[in-house]
């Protein structure tokens, strides 16, 4: 909006099943590849568990941090620290008062490891056992809070838990923290680590998996006849997001400029989407608005598209109604079909790829789409990256939760 100051990006970072940090995970999703693999842990023929395959991170986080360190964080803490230290370093580790520096690091399940397994410890070992930093690791805040201490922020330390929209309502948050005066430059993002025998049986009950245990890197397809379910994805995605007149008397490299967010709710159902998709429409239309733009501007949408048979139709119908027939020239791409379903991270590192699609002008491929939905109404970018037009352009996040939560995010070039 013109009323308020502009938010550019400056630093990016990110561990997932495709990299261990932005340039590894953007030439692996330009490139189509799948981190999908199936799981070796020995729990998986234990509990005889339904599905056998996950996204995994793609360096293990025992390979970056420190072992003393580690033993600190529950996995979503670690996965995030390696994100927000790249994302720091990228843009420049700058010297700010930490009470003009805030951070938002969501979680949409949080510390579920350090839990079960501290119950796990109660059951066979006795209370003594227990771990004493357990409850710093498990809190959803924990994330976040390492991160500040990190950086040094003191502007606010937060953590929005809304399912799959987290990750995607963090960047929105701290645009706003900027946009009001609260912070000159905010630490902001999303994490998961819930590959664990709980979330996978769980998810598995509900049938919101795919069961394709024998193709496990085709498994995620989103818009295809034939998908059965969303994969499991873990990693963390960190942006640094600044005031643009901050960042330009530095000197910053900017990525993008954060534009407008809007977000609203279904208030239908705890799982499953409205089928109407009038919450997604809205939260889409009410981005646009924020950024001060039309569907004409638009060139890309990353979907949030996790490859489930009720979610992906109703997204893409409400693409459709919301853009018209504005939606005939937008190239969409459903990324989880890569990485799988990063939970709470996945909107952070969808907004990474859409900030990287606008700056490059790529947007990057939709993998195993075989058998494309009958009539999609939507312009899927499917195997091979799409060139992006020249000049001024605009894209967009989506995020949708559990719980009706609805997130869209706009990026534009710098």
């Amino acid at each position: 909006m013109t009323d308020q100051p502009n938010v550019v990006v400056t630093g990016l970072g990110t561990t997932n099943p495709l990299g261990g940090d932005v340039e590894s995970t953007w030439a692996g999703a330009l490139a189509g590849r799948s981190g999908v693999r199936t799981l070796t842990y020995d729990w998986v023929s234990r509990y005889d568990l339904p599905v056998t395959f996950a996204g995994q991170l793609a360096v293990p986080a025992e390979d970056v941090l420190a072992r003393p360190e580690m033993r600190r964080m529950d996995p979503s803490a670690q996965f995030a620290m390696i994100a927000a230290r790249e994302a720091w370093a990228d843009a420049g580790a700058p010297e700010i008062d930490g009470e003009r520096l805030g951070t938002v690091v969501a979680s949409g399940i949080g510390g579920v490891t350090t839990l079960v397994n501290a119950w796990d410890t109660i059951k066979e070992k006795g209370v003594r056992r227990v771990l004493p930093l357990t409850v710093p690791m498990l809190m959803p805040n924990s994330p976040a809070a390492y991160v500040s201490i990190e950086v040094g922020a003191k502007a606010g330390s937060h953590t929005p838990v809304s399912a799959c929209a987290s990750g995607a309502e963090a960047i929105g948050y701290a645009l706003e923290m900027i946009r009001t005066g609260r912070a000159d430059m905010v630490v902001a993002g999303g994490t998961e680590a819930a590959t664990h025998p709980l979330p996978i049986a769980s998810f598995a009950k509900m049938q919101a998996l795919s069961t394709r245990n024998d193709d496990p890197a085709g498994a995620s397809r989103p818009y295809d006849v034939d998908r059965d379910g969303f994969v499991l994805g873990e990693g963390a995605a960190v942006l640094v997001l600044e005031r643009e007149d901050h960042a330009l008397a530095r000197g910053a490299t900017i990525y993008a400029r954060i534009a407008g967010v809007g977000m609203s709710a279904d208030a239908y159902d705890v799982a499953p989407p409205d089928p109407s998709g009038a919450g997604q429409s809205r939260a889409l239309r009410l981005a646009l608005e924020n950024a001060g733009i039309t569907p004409a501007d638009l060139v890309h949408v990353n979907a949030h598209a996790t490859s489930t048979p009720a979610g992906d139709g109703v997204e893409a119908a409400a693409i459709r109604a919301t853009l018209g027939d504005d939606a005939d020239h937008i190239a969409v791409s459903a990324t989880k079909s890569m990485t799988g379903h990063l939970l709470g991270g996945a909107g952070a590192l969808e907004s990474l790829f859409t900030i990287l699609a606008v700056r490059d002008r790529k947007a990057p491929p939709t993998i195993n789409v075989a058998n494309p939905e009958p009539g999609l109404p939507i312009d899927l970018v499917r195997d091979a990256p799409r060139d992006l037009p020249s000049g001024q352009i605009a894209a967009v996040n989506n995020a949708f939760g559990f719980g009706g939560h609805n997130v869209a995010l706009v990026v534009t070039n710098a």
